[in-house]
Order: C-alpha cells, then structure tokens, then sequence
C-alpha cells in the first residue's frame, strides 16, 4: 500500500496536467459506469417480478454483483475478428459510439447552473453529440465484412435518423418557450408557485409523449428494437462483436438510455423543481432528490416497457416517425410560437 501511494504521489508530481486530465475524465465517467453497471441490475430484478421470476440473487448480497461478474466475463473473453474485416474500424467503431454517449453528460446540470459545463448552447451539444453516435453503427456494421451486419446497420442508422428528426423538434419547441439553449434557464422557465402546473409538460404534451418514445427507438429499445431482432438478423450491427468490444456497445445503450431519463425531466418536468406549489414549504423546495427521482421513473418506464410491448415490424417503425411523429412536431412547434407570443403561458418564476 505505502509503494502503491509513493508510486501515485510520484505520478501526480511528475505530470500535473496528465493527472488533471485523467481525474476530470475518470470523475464524471465512473459514477455513469458504475450507474450503467446499477441500471442492468435493476432491470433484471424489475422484469424478473414482472415475469414471477427472482432475478439475480447469487453473486454478492441480493445479487448486486452480478452486473461486475457479467463485465469482467466479457472483459476476459477472447476478441474474435471477422475474416477480411477492417480491423481499424472495427475497433473504433465501439469508441465513435461511446465516445458521444458520454460527451453528452457535459452539460447536464443538477441544479441551477450547476453542471460540467454550463454552456450557453447547451441544448444545441446535446443535439450534436446524439446525433454522432449513428456513425459509430453504420462504422460497426461496414468494417465486420458480414451481410448480416451491414443489414442491421443500415436498419438502425434509418431508425434513428427517422426519429432523431421527430426529438429534434420537441426540443425546438422546449427552446420556444423557454427562449434560451441554456439547460439550467429552460429549467428555471419552469419555476412558478404552481408546482407541476407550471412545468413545460403540459402546454408540450404531445411533444413530451413524442420526446419519450423517440427516445426508445434512438436506443433501440423494445418495442424499437428491430436493429437487434434476433429473430430476423440475429444481432444487429454488433452481430460480428464478442468480448470487450460488444461490452463498450452495451454500455453505450444503457448510457443513453440514462441520459434519455435524465434529459426528459430536465426538459418537460421541471428538473430539480419540486412537484408540489412553494407554499408547502420543505415539500415545495428544489433539490437534486426531484431530479434524481423524475429520473428514475423514466429509467424504470423503459424497463417496463420492455417487459410489456411486442415488437413492431419495420414497416409500422417508419411510418409511425414519418407519417404521424414529424408532422404533430412540426404543427406544435407552431402552436408553441403562437402560446409564447400570445403570452398563453407563463414562463419563469
């Protein structure tokens, strides 16, 4: 331990910056990774009673470790490359996906102001970093030299992008009302002494329902999943991966799926505010808890639709994005202008 110590002091005192830059990355990356790791529990535990079944119990007390077990097996197991596969691609493809899924949480705040970076065009990052991750799947799909592969990509990237298109404009509507890309100004635009009357979820409540269930099909979850029916093209984009790799497209689903949960309260539900009006007293004031909690109800609400819901077929996915999402966010965006201009709803506290 005292070598292990010196040998920690003597790399800190060697290279300062280096040491910066790790602590910065490592300190808002594994509280997300170790959440990721929490998440997967809670979602087999959560359709283990849903289905009458117990769900992980045997590795470390209640099963908690079971997620650790399950990193480490496939840290461990052998990366197997694909014949005539562009191995430079291949590897990088996991990292182009990863890698935004993470930069997104930089402006994430959890409380007024309070985030990584509290960037005045916050809102415009996070369209920017979400919608990169789709490069890493048409990367994965093409560098694995597998039909099977490139046919899931191509799936995936059209998913995506048709319902990018629908979530873009639910966020251009938050931005109307709130009038500013700050996140933590488009959370304080929901303030007022009227609780969740006040908040943005119900003037946008047809954007709110959109903004959700974009969110399922941006991460390929059911009953979107069709970029992973493994009835049909076995696994996807990812068919080709094992081990480390396939780990890293792993955790960037369930990193997404997280930042969907975290973002739609920030957006819709007030954020931090507390539901209940400013009179209740300690019930009525703000906290990250509110925020922690709306979070948690929408991370849960993709479990259970998971555990709910069968799949749709290709066909119905892209019509319900082009044919019923796109053109109610286009028509909302426009009842959005004309309640900000007419002063149908209040803004701020």
């Amino acid at each position: 331990m005292t070598a292990l110590a010196s040998a920690y002091e003597w790399f800190i005192t060697t290279f300062p910056t280096l040491s910066m830059a790790i602590g910065l990355l490592l300190f808002p990356l594994l509280p997300l990774i170790i959440g990721v790791a929490m998440y997967v529990y809670w979602e087999r535990k959560v359709i283990g009673w849903m289905h009458v079944r117990i769900g992980p119990n045997q590795i470390g007390p209640l099963g908690l470790l079971q997620t650790f077990a399950d990193v480490f097996k496939l840290l461990l197991k052998e990366v197997i490359y694909p014949f005539q596969a562009n191995k430079p691609l291949f590897l990088l493809a996991p990292l182009w996906a990863l890698v935004p899924a993470f930069a997104a949480w930089a402006v994430v705040p959890i409380g007024s102001h309070v985030a990584w970076s509290d960037a005045n065009a916050g809102l415009l990052f996070l369209l920017a970093m979400t919608s990169m991750g789709v490069y890493g799947i048409i990367i994965a799909g093409w560098a694995s030299n597998s039909r099977y592969a490139m046919l899931g990509a191509m799936r995936s990237a059209a998913q995506i992008i048709s319902y990018e298109i629908a979530m873009g404009f639910a966020l251009v509507s938050v931005l109307v009302l709130a009038g500013s890309l700050n996140l933590s100004d488009i959370v304080n635009a929901q303030a007022g002494g009227k609780g969740l009357l006040d908040w943005f979820w119900l003037p946008l409540l047809p954007m709110f329902v959109i903004y959700f269930v974009s969110g399922l099909a941006e991460t390929n979850r059911l009953p979107f999943d069709m970029a992973e029916g493994e009835s049909e093209i076995v696994a996807g984009f990812h068919v080709e991966y094992s081990g480390a790799p396939f780990a890293v497209f792993f955790l960037t689903e369930y990193a997404n799926m997280i930042l969907i949960s975290f973002l739609a309260p920030l957006l819709f539900l007030g954020g931090w505010l507390s539901p209940f009006p400013a009179s209740w007293g300690a019930l009525g004031a703000p906290g990250w808890w509110w925020f922690v909690a709306k979070a948690f109800f929408f991370a849960t609400a993709f479990i259970w639709l998971r555990a709910t819901f069968p799949r749709y077929r290709y066909d119905q996915i892209m019509r319900l994005g082009w044919k019923v999402f796109i053109p109610i966010t286009i028509v909302w965006v426009f009842v959005a202008g004309c309640m900000k201009y007419f002063g149908w709803v209040t803004v701020g506290a």
